[in-house]
């Protein structure tokens, strides 16, 4: 299975620590292998393989935000 990245809107974050705890929730993701948060585009964007975006929007939800798109 070949590595992808995903795009995702998440909305809530505000500041560099609520891109910190998406990022920390997300990458504990199994197949997920790295992530970058943006507040500033409200944008996650996950590599890797074997994940679903099931998976990735429940790790958001974890870390208190919301995967809109």
């Amino acid at each position: 299975m070949a590595t992808s990245t995903k795009k995702y809107t998440v909305q809530g974050m505000t500041c560099g620590h609520c891109e910190m705890s998406v990022k920390e929730e997300v990458g504990e993701v199994p197949g997920v292998s790295a992530v970058e948060a943006s507040h500033e585009t409200g944008t996650v964007a996950v590599s890797g393989e074997g994940f679903t975006d099931e998976q990735v929007a429940a790790a958001v939800a974890e870390a208190g935000y919301t995967v809109t798109a």
